[in-house]
């Protein structure tokens, strides 16, 4: 399988993603640094796999990962690769000294701001194509709006409206971490894209009441991030995140279960979460979060390892997937 030639559109436009993609808070220094040379190695690694869509934010890094993104992406020729980035948060150096980063390590002194105002938004754009060194970004999202959504549609959809007919970018999506508000969004604006982070894996399938089906109706993809819902379906143990926090027994427990099923038909966990949302017709990339060449890898094998249809069979008899959910 080329991976650079498994494409799908992103909603209308004339935008076409490859079904893997690459996310990009790993190498901006989510709860651990990594060092440039590491970076600039997993983002190649991941052309050479084939990858021709990649995700990054202001908010990643403190600004590293979009500088680190666009520094690799201005050696490639521009009409063979989708950039992402978003909107929601201008990154501002604190009057008073603030400590480590909570999530992020090794970044640059700024840190983020909410403002999803007109103007902020026209900012923050500006201030990103600086970073990413770049004339022209294919896709802008609405960053985790979740306490913001008048100022979301009345500022920031209003100002990627206008950059989108203007032609100055393809695409206008909102990248969130729950599904119940990117459904509000697809009923109040003309979106392109959303970036559902978490809300539509092997683990939980919630997405399906609603937004998917909306999507599906109004021809709005779905690129889907969070796979791993933050490392527990790599690492079904105690102590393991889930949603960015410690993971609660229950859930867990449930991951492990998958684990179980997923290994009497000889397949690993991480094969099976990686696959999964990717039947959905809604969804056209999955995005993989990696720090190093040596995960890239391993998520590329994993993307493309053969799963037999008796494991999707097993999950939806034990009710830990979901019967309205395609399965690959």
């Amino acid at each position: 399988m080329d991976l650079s030639k498994q494409r799908r559109q992103i909603g209308k436009t004339v935008l076409s993603a490859t079904t893997l993609g690459l996310g990009t808070t790993a190498i901006g220094g989510l709860y651990r640094a990594t060092d440039q040379a590491t970076a600039r190695d997993t983002l190649q690694a991941g052309w050479e796999a084939g990858i021709r869509i990649f995700d990054t934010a202001p908010q990643y890094g403190n600004g590293m990962a979009e500088e680190r993104l666009g520094s690799f992406l201005r050696t490639k020729p521009r009409n063979q690769y989708i950039l992402c980035t978003k909107v929601g948060r201008l990154l501002r150096v604190p009057q008073s000294p603030q400590g480590e980063d909570v999530y992020y390590k090794g970044t640059p002194p700024e840190r983020p701001v909410f403002d999803f105002s007109y103007d902020g938004v026209m900012t923050s754009v500006e201030e990103s194509l600086k970073r990413l060194d770049h004339s022209r970004i294919d896709v802008l999202h609405i960053h985790d709006p979740d306490n913001h959504y008048d100022a979301a549609i009345d500022g920031a959809y209003r100002a990627l409206d206008k950059l989108r007919s203007e032609g100055s970018i393809g695409a206008v999506g909102a990248g969130m971490n729950q599904a119940e508000m990117l459904a509000r969004f697809a009923k109040s604006g003309m979106f392109d894209c959303f970036l559902l982070a978490g809300r539509y894996t092997l683990l939980e399938q919630g997405a399906l009441d609603d937004l998917l089906p909306l999507c599906v109706k109004k021809g709005i993809s779905i690129i889907i991030g969070g796979v791993y819902n933050s490392g527990l379906l790599a690492a079904p143990k105690a102590g393991t995140k889930y949603n960015y926090e410690t993971a609660d027994p229950r859930v867990i427990e449930r991951a492990l279960a998958l684990e179980k099923a997923c290994l009497a038909h000889g397949v690993p966990l991480k094969a099976a979460a990686i696959q999964f949302p990717i039947a959905h017709p809604a969804v056209a990339t999955i995005l993989t979060g990696v720090r190093s060449r040596a995960e890239m890898l391993e998520n590329e094998r994993l993307f493309k390892m053969p799963i037999p249809s008796e494991l999707w069979a097993d999950l939806r008899q034990q009710g830990l997937i979901s019967e309205a959910a395609p399965t690959p």
